[in-house]
């Protein structure tokens, strides 16, 4: 079955994620645990722990179908010491507030070297704090997201995101998540058919499908192999609609979360229906 939904608002507490979820019909959700411009954020209460297990049970999200998203400050890779050390703390933070939500994997961008340390030497940084994390933490899964490649930002190839695997000591606690904007604009070829076809049997082959636990389904407002990371709303930019038909229909892609980041959040519901419209009955 195909759980479906967006990066819904947590505004006013965690536990309005799921009923704003709800609202927009939607089978899955992410959302950000503490404000995401933010290092760290005061400790989740008992009551807003209390009232996010409630509301997920009352409108029948289990973890499997929420895919929770790190802060944008923080880079597991980072080159210096101290922004190092402060990216690990916040990660292990957000790490803490799954495993006390309940959750049972958190998505998160893998790092940047800055010019400053070789890919490599980035890559490995990156699977150490990964391990850091998960010998502090119990049943949370290190979901890697692929990018776009902008700047100096790692994960945007399959072999990248395999080299971190392969240094993270728990293998049955990391993760991927395939951001199909930033796959398109970092050089796989999502939008055809054939195309699809063999960006998977290359994830399969280089990263394993077992690995895969969510997909971000995002339209892209630049073209192929530009590495820019520019989302967009489904069937309105480079990629059409295709890619989302192909996910729909795939097996491969049940019972984890398939979440809308697209820019028009007044759309969320509708391009939650189309997707379900696209579904094609045997």
């Amino acid at each position: 079955m195909k759980y479906v939904g967006a990066h819904v608002s947590a505004e006013g507490g965690v536990q309005n994620a799921p009923v704003n979820a709800n609202e927009i019909g939607a089978k899955a959700f992410a959302l950000f645990t503490k404000n995401q411009r933010q290092w760290f954020s005061n400790p989740l209460s008992a009551m807003a722990i209390k009232e996010f297990r409630k509301n997920c049970e009352k409108y029948d999200y289990k973890p499997f179908q929420i895919l929770p998203h790190d802060s944008y400050l923080i880079n597991l890779g980072h080159p210096e010491k101290e922004p190092l050390e402060k990216s690990r703390k916040s990660f292990l933070d957000e790490m803490k507030r799954c495993e006390l939500l309940g959750l049972d994997r958190l998505n998160f961008h893998p790092g940047s070297h800055l010019k400053a340390i070789s890919i490599e030497e980035c890559l490995k940084r990156i699977a150490e704090s990964i391990n850091i994390s998960l010998d502090k933490t119990k049943g949370v899964t290190a979901v890697i997201e692929n990018t776009a490649g902008q700047g100096t930002n790692l994960g945007h190839t399959f072999e990248q995101v395999k080299f971190i695997i392969d240094y993270v000591e728990n293998k049955l606690r990391v993760g991927v998540c395939i951001d199909t904007c930033h796959a398109y604009t970092s050089g796989y070829d999502v939008k055809t058919a054939s195309g699809f076809k063999e960006t998977f049997k290359k994830f399969d082959e280089i990263i394993g499908i077992e690995y895969l636990k969510g997909i971000h389904l995002n339209d892209s407002k630049k073209e192929f192999g530009t590495r820019v990371d520019r989302h967009e709303n489904l069937g309105t930019g480079f990629l059409g609609n295709e890619t989302f038909e192909l996910i729909m229909n795939d097996d491969r892609f049940n019972n984890m979360p398939l979440i809308l980041e697209t820019p028009e959040e007044s759309l969320w519901a509708q391009e939650i229906k189309k997707l379900y419209s696209m579904v094609k009955q045997t």
